[in-house]
């Protein structure tokens, strides 16, 4: 085969040396013009005044023999994502427990203690403005988990119990609460108190004390705030939209509240304090629970 050059005084060697000659790249029936038409012979890949070295190879390395093809990357997949929120892995809620009793120079404050503590009492008795106050002025970590949003959850459902009690605006409105109770018992797994406002009436139970019992646990804290029948008349004339009822309708909740009394749950009157006051009065009431918890 002749060299793919012919001009110049010295033949340049075809590029493969094997003992067999290579054909042409093409196989046309004319001549294929070479690469390279000038008088000269080929110049090198680099016009320096030496000529560049091929690299070395790394120390242990076998060039693969020529016309075979190099294997495919081998990729490593990643490790599965954790099933965690963010980065920090929450731990499941379970039932919440007795809180242990604290030391004796802690008698009388329960904010070193995590503690789920249900608030009862009849609407315009300040169960949402204590409750909220009192989480937001502890020492350790505490949240307000409101019944008025779970008002507002069932009222907004696919039953509407203002126009009319029956079985699916009553079942809306347990699940609500049941969402509640998993909500405090995912709180105390992970070290952050809370507290829980509720009209629950003594007169029923199962559904009011014992339906929070089995939500949350029986560490549940109950307290009852249970002001005068005249206080609670004038708070709820102050309220507007649907959280302002009756005075029939508060008179009948008030006098179904008074039930109450010889339960054996603590009681705080707050007809004559405010709410920075009955938060003190709701800490020291806590503290005694805690120390005694009442049979309920």
């Amino acid at each position: 085969m002749p060299p793919p050059h012919q001009g110049g005084p010295a033949p340049v060697p075809p590029p493969h040396q094997g003992s067999a000659p290579v054909p042409p790249a093409h196989q046309g029936s004319g001549s294929v013009p070479p690469a390279h038409q000038g008088s000269g012979p080929v110049p090198p890949p680099y016009h320096g005044s030496a000529p560049v070295p091929p690299p070395h190879p790394a120390p242990g390395f076998t060039a693969p023999p020529p016309g075979s093809v190099p294997p495919a990357p081998h990729h490593v997949p990643a490790p599965p994502a954790p099933d965690t929120t963010g980065h920090v892995t929450l731990p499941p809620g379970g039932p919440v427990a007795m809180p242990s009793p604290p030391p004796a120079t802690a008698a009388h404050d329960p904010a070193t203690t995590a503690i789920a503590v249900l608030l009862i009492g009849p609407a315009g008795a300040g169960k949402t403005s204590v409750a909220k106050y009192w989480a937001d002025h502890r020492r350790v970590p505490t949240a307000h988990i409101s019944l008025d949003d779970v008002r507002e959850w069932v009222r907004s459902g696919f039953a509407d119990p203002q126009t009319g009690w029956n079985d699916n605006s009553e079942a809306q409105y347990r699940l609500a609460r049941r969402t509640c109770g998993f909500a405090a018992r995912n709180f105390l797994a992970n070290g952050i108190s809370c507290i829980l406002d509720d009209a629950v009436f003594p007169d029923r139970p199962v559904v009011g004390l014992g339906g929070w019992k089995r939500h949350v646990g029986p560490g549940l804290l109950p307290v009852v705030l249970l002001p005068g029948l005249e206080i609670v008349l004038e708070r709820n004339a102050e309220r507007s939209g649907n959280r302002r009822l009756t005075d029939e309708e508060v008179a009948r909740i008030h006098g179904r509240m008074a039930g109450w009394y010889g339960s054996g749950l603590p009681i705080i009157d707050n007809s004559q304090l405010d709410v920075p006051q009955t938060a003190q009065v709701l800490d020291d009431v806590l503290a005694r629970s805690i120390a005694s918890p009442p049979k309920w």
